[in-house]
């Protein structure tokens, strides 16, 4: 009688050891990426952050843009505020009127 060379059941077959290993490292692989990556976790949180700090700065800037148009529209031709337009002379020009006494 011959004898029939039996496969070892005690050991797994190496496409299986590797299939899985693959599958392991993969695995890690993606779950870094997800959390490191350009588009991960942690650069969704400091995009987050900067877009709310950007949206501060712009009702900061649009603050700013209504009051410089109010001042704007007040010096204008059309609507001429002149306690800002006496304002405008003594800080600019350094006016002062006949009557006033200038402390320096």
């Amino acid at each position: 009688m011959r004898q029939r060379m039996t496969h070892n059941s005690n050991r797994p077959a190496i496409g299986v050891v590797i299939y899985f290993t693959l599958a392991f490292v993969l695995g890690m692989y993606f779950t870094f990426a997800s959390v490191q990556g350009d588009y991960g976790l942690f650069q969704r949180v400091q995009i987050d952050a900067e877009a709310v700090e950007l949206s501060e700065q712009l009702a900061r800037l649009d603050l700013e843009l209504s009051a410089l148009e109010n001042r704007t529209r007040r010096m204008s031709d059309a609507y001429l505020d002149l306690d800002l337009l006496d304002e405008q002379a003594r800080d600019i020009l350094g006016l002062v009127r006949s009557d006033e006494i200038v402390l320096r």
